[in-house]
Order: structure tokens, then C-alpha cells, then sequence
């Protein structure tokens, strides 16, 4: 049986996100972008085949939790039934460790590997991870700093400064962004 894949745009304090569904699992999140357009362009990018619908209550609860977080609600993602796909075997192992980082709470591309038993070398496989992750917020990769806590890179809209929003959200306290030359 084919499921059929199905994405819903929604506003948030942050500007509009979606969210991209087969059955009753979420298949893909995207974070906030300035435009719906953005945002359906970014989604269908990752779903090429999907429709718009309205979730079911389950996934609706997800959305509605998304927009809270991004009114500064402490909200977790912890239950969230996602269907990552198929991924690496090295990947999922981030992904289920990531899922477990909650409200605040982070960590590095470096003590992911260690915790996962690689060595410092697979810090950039974790880094790899997290640019692939198609469920951002509910396996929460703005948690994954660089070395020294430094904010690292961030794929989604907005790059490192969104990254540095969604910590500031969660009370993390983060060093200034250097956004280009002040000549």
C-alpha cells in the first residue's frame, strides 16, 4: 500500500513553516521562512510528490506545539511520530541521540561522536547529519553547537542567526553572530 505524502503550511512567530506527513507520521518539518512561497518551494523540494491537506489531530497537535515554540513556550518534542525515512546507519544513530536533547539543553558535534562511540573524526558525519535532518525541532539539531560553543553552521532559512533565535528561545546563552565585513 502507498502512502501518499501531504504538507500544510502554518504561521509562526518566527514566519511560516511546514509540515509534511505520510499516514500519521511526519515526514518532514521545515523551520520558518520569511514567505509561504519560500517555505512551499522548500517543502516541496523534500516532498516533490505531496499535496496540501489538513493533518490529522495528532499532526495538528504537532503544528500547534511548533507555534508555541516559536512564541517562547517550552514545549518538547519528545512524542512526535516522525518516519525519518531511509538514512545511514551512522545518521539514525544521531538522529536518536539529538531526539533525546531537550528544552536548553545542548551539545556538540564532537561529544555526539564520542557518545556514539566514533571517534573526533565523525564530528563532521554528525555535522553531515544535521544538515540532512528532515525533521528540524522535533530532532532538535539547533542543539548541536560547535567546538567552544560556538553556533556552528544551520541549513535552514535564515542560516546561523535562526539557529541563534530558537537557543535564545530556549534561554541558551549564545556569542554574538559575525554576519559579514563592517567596512
Amino acid at each position: 500500500m502507498t502512502r501518499h505524502n501531504r504538507y500544510r503550511l502554518f504561521e509562526t512567530a518566527a514566519g511560516v513553516a511546514a509540515i509534511g506527513w505520510a499516514g500519521a507520521e511526519i515526514t518532514s518539518l521545515r523551520l520558518p521562512a520569511p514567505s509561504a512561497a519560500e517555505t512551499e518551494q522548500s517543502i516541496l523540494r523534500r516532498l516533490p510528490d505531496a499535496t496540501r491537506a489538513e493533518p490529522p489531530a495528532e499532526l495538528q497537535a504537532v503544528v500547534d506545539a511548533a507555534i508555541r515554540y516559536f512564541e517562547g513556550e517550552r514545549v518538547e518534542f519528545f512524542a512526535a511520530p516522525v518516519d525519518l525515512g531511509r538514512q545511514p546507519p551512522f545518521f539514525a544513530q544521531v538522529y536518536a541521540f539529538i531526539r533525546n536533547l531537550g528544552w536548553g539543553e545542548t551539545t556538540s558535534y564532537g561529544a555526539i561522536a564520542h557518545a556514539l562511540g566514533a571517534g573526533p573524526e565523525q564530528a563532521r558525519a554528525v555535522g553531515q547529519a544535521m544538515a540532512a535532518n528532515p525533521v528540524p525541532l522535533i530532532v532538535p539539531c539547533h542543539r548541536v553547537l560547535a567546538a567552544g560553543g560556538q553556533i556552528g553552521g544551520f541549513s535552514a532559512p535564515g542560516g546561523s542567526l535562526s539557529k541563534a533565535l530558537m537557543l535564545k528561545l530556549e534561554g541558551v546563552p549564545v556569542a554574538p553572530i559575525q554576519q559579514g565585513f563592517d567596512f
